[in-house]
Formats: C-alpha cells, sequence, structure tokens
C-alpha cells in the first residue's frame, strides 16, 4: 500500500511539474481531497484487520523464528554453541512481540468483529510483558516459549475466527532492535 502511494505521488509531481499552474491547483486539490477521506473513520475501520493480521503476523514470524525454534533445537540450553547470543535475540524478539500484539489489539478495536475475538486475549498479551526479561536472562525458558507461543496461537485463532488470517512474518533485524 505505500508503494501504491509513493507511486501515486511521484506520478502526481511528475505530471504537476510539466503542467501549467492552473493544472498544478487541480492536482493539489485533488491529492488533497485523497489524503482526506484516507483518514475518515470509515476508512481506518476498513483496513482494522488488515493492520492486525500485519502486527499479529510480525509478532507470530519473531515468536517463533527466535523464541520457539531456538528453543525446541536446545539452544537455551546451559552449554549450548551460541546460548547467549540467541537468548539476547529471544529477548529482544520477546520485547518486539509484545509491542506488535498490543498494536493488533488496538487494531482490533476498530472492527467489531475482530473486538469480541481478541478481546478474551489481552489478559495473556499482558502476562508477555516481563517475559522478555526472563527470556535474556535464561529462566524458566519451557514456560515463557510456551507462553509466547500460546499466546500467538490465540491470537490467530481469534483472527481467523473473525475473517483475519495472521500468517508469519519474519520481521527484520532492525524492525526487531526497534521493537516496532
Amino acid at each position: 500500500m505505500l508503494t501504491a502511494v509513493l507511486l501515486c505521488g511521484a506520478l502526481l509531481a511528475g505530471t504537476t511539474a510539466c503542467g501549467s499552474d492552473s493544472d498544478s491547483a487541480s492536482a493539489t486539490k485533488a491529492s488533497s481531497s485523497a489524503s482526506a477521506s484516507a483518514t475518515t473513520k470509515a476508512e481506518k475501520q476498513k483496513f482494522a484487520k488488515t493492520r492486525f493480521a500485519a502486527n499479529a503476523g510480525l509478532a507470530a514470524g519473531a515468536t517463533y523464528q527466535w523464541i520457539v525454534k531456538p528453543y525446541r533445537a536446545g539452544k537455551f540450553k546451559a552449554g549450548a554453541d551460541g546460548r547467549k547470543f540467541a537468548l539476547i535475540k529471544a529477548g529482544l524478539a520477546g520485547a518486539f512481540t509484545y509491542n506488535r500484539l498490543n498494536a493488533a489489539t488496538k487494531n482490533a478495536k476498530g472492527d467489531p468483529t475482530l473486538s469480541k475475538a481478541v478481546g478474551p486475549l489481552t489478559a495473556g498479551i499482558a502476562s508477555l510483558k516481563g517475559l522478555s526479561t526472563k527470556l535474556r536472562k535464561g529462566e524458566g525458558l519451557g514456560d515463557v516459549t510456551s507462553s509466547f507461543d500460546d499466546v500467538i496461537n490465540g491470537v490467530k485463532d481469534a483472527g481467523k475466527s473473525a475473517g483475519a488470517e495472521v500468517t508469519n512474518k519474519v520481521p527484520s533485524a532492525s524492525q526487531l532492535t526497534k521493537g516496532s
């Protein structure tokens, strides 16, 4: 969607540079009316499911890639090669997951069906808050890993039941370190 907006903006800029002053004025009016309609309340609610699926997908991808998968591979066990680095990445992924799940919950509030489906999961999402610190320290790894996995699966199921299919999307390293 961002690519389409940028492409439209580039095309609009190109046509206004070639046209007369009256052409640029009408192009500017068209541009401002298009951007005004994109921020209306109806549009925000229309894209609530899409935003929810994107944020939940990033959370699911981070959880699977940097928490569940390394745990199952034994990378968190004492003495495992690269354990410290795996735990640090898992801690970052935990914080990232918490952040994206909170964003997904806010998105769900824009859609009545999604808000009913995701509403019961808010307590589970809130319980993840301190778990990223436990991951970084290597404390209670089995319980922490299953907590993240359970919450992600619950969010995926809620999205599916509300018509917002959530698929894993592994975030980039820069997204992970930024937290969003």
